[in-house]
Order: C-alpha cells, then structure tokens, then sequence
C-alpha cells in the first residue's frame, strides 16, 4: 500500500485538507478511528473547537494512539484547534482539556479574537511569502529552544516546528496555496502519490 495521510476528521475543515493534499497527488485517509489511524504514515489535525476536538479524541479512543504515534516519529501537522492540541501548554484550556504535549509552545486560545475579528494577513515563511486566514486563531505565547520558528506575522511566530511535527496558528487550507502542505508532507520518509 503507498504511505498516505491520514486527516483527523472529527470535527473542522478536515475535508478542504483533504483536497489540498490530494490536489498535490497526495493519498488521504479521513481518520475517525484507531484502526484508521494505524493505516497512515503522518497525521494532519484541522482546525476546529479544541476542548470539544479533545472531548472528541477521548470518546473515539483516538487520543492515546495518537500520542504514542507522535512519540514514535509520526510526522503531524496541527492547524488553528490542531496546533492547540499539539502544544505543551494551553494557557486557557479547560481544567478537563488534554493536549500532545508534541512541540514545546505555551499557546492561547482565540488571542487573535472572536469569529467577527476573524482577518487576512500576508506571512514570511520558510516557504516564502503565504497568505494566511485567521479565524479564532489561537497566540504562540511562548517557544522553546527546541522549536523552529518557520512563519512569523509582523514579529510574532504563527507557524513552528519541532522535529516531524509542524503546528500553524492560522488555516493554510483556505489559501489556495499547497506549499506549506508540500512542506509538510516533505517530512515523510515516503509520500505516496495516488
């Protein structure tokens, strides 16, 4: 079977990710279960709400597969709710609200604004200039020495990475813009083409 990635679809735009990724000839899986998940070489996790994305990965018995995945290599890529989900620290998660721990970020969520604060802003990148769309976007706060910066608003981090895990506070899958999923999908030991 060609290595493919697997799209978290539980909640969010998981199926425009799934378009990005296939419009580069990239096989995608929509993940919903553990089974799912055992069958993709890297995960994509889209935005969405996080607390109930959290809720989510616990009652589908997603949450610990993941972990041990990520713990094991599997390159992830989180985007706005995903990149919550990844961090080390949620800054104004709910008490009940579990994250990865996969990239060593303190982050906020909505510090952008609400839905009505919701803007369009243009991002250096390690990919080049990216237009970026930010809805609810959650704030890197903090950043770890371990963590690349890899795309910056004005001078404030909005993509990083850490080892095979890449995490965005905005939404590259409304840009019309694969390069940041090329980037992503670059940090597979494979990436198998449809």
């Amino acid at each position: 079977m060609n290595s493919c990635v697997g799209v978290l679809a539980l909640q969010g735009a998981f199926a425009a990710h799934c378009e990005s990724l296939a419009s580069i000839g990239i096989k995608t899986i929509e993940v919903r279960t553990p089974e799912q998940l055992a069958n993709v070489d890297a995960l994509l996790m889209p935005g969405g709400e996080s607390s109930t994305m959290s809720q989510l990965l616990e009652s589908s018995g997603l949450f610990d597969p993941i972990a041990a995945r990520i713990a094991n290599g599997m390159p992830t890529f989180g985007t706005c709710a995903g990149m919550i989900l990844l961090s080390s620290e949620i800054l104004d998660g709910r008490s009940d609200q579990r994250s990865f721990n996969a990239i060593d970020v303190s982050v906020r969520r909505n510090a952008f604004g609400r839905q009505v604060d919701s803007f369009e802003s243009d991002i250096d990148t390690r990919v080049g200039q990216f237009h970026g769309v930010f809805i609810r976007a959650p704030r890197i706060e903090r950043v770890g020495p371990e963590v690349e910066v890899l795309g910056r608003l004005g001078d404030e981090p909005v993509l990083v990475q850490q080892g095979k895990v890449m995490a965005a506070s905005f939404h590259p899958e409304l840009s019309h813009d694969v390069r940041l999923h090329e980037y992503f999908v670059s940090l597979m030991p494979t990436a198998g083409k449809v």
